[in-house]
């Protein structure tokens, strides 16, 4: 197994669609699956950085981390435009719309969401 994280899943079926829908403008895939875990990675292989998303193991009810994001990266400044908008059509909570950040780097262009869970999520251009 690669480098991964997980981000909890009150409802499976809804944060899956919401992953299939936004890791696919980035060119992401789901890879792996099992009853209540999705695993996605570029290109669907399984390989490099993974994204589980799941129900907690221990049963309780998933929450979102205070502090805790996860951070993808787009290749222009669209694909974060292209990202966000289907974030946004599949249920995303806005956290910052897409712009320029220039106190994270004079190139820093980025949008930040919550998904269906309430886990944030970044997608960011810095080129």
């Amino acid at each position: 197994m690669s480098v991964y994280a997980t981000v909890g899943a009150i409802d499976s079926a809804k944060s899956n669609a919401f992953y299939n829908a936004v890791l696919a403008v980035i060119g992401w895939s789901k890879h792996q699956e099992f009853p209540g875990w999705c695993a996605y990675s570029e290109g669907g292989r399984g390989e490099g950085f993974v994204l589980w998303v799941c129900q907690p193991f221990n049963g309780e009810a998933a929450s979102a981390g205070n502090g805790s994001m996860i951070g993808f990266m787009a290749k222009s400044r669209a694909e974060v435009d292209a990202f966000y908008g289907v974030a946004m059509a599949s249920g995303a909570a806005d956290e910052g719309a897409p712009g320029a950040r220039p106190h994270y780097g004079p190139n820093w262009y980025a949008a930040y969401m919550r998904d269906p869970a309430g886990n944030k999520i970044a997608i960011v251009f810095n080129g």
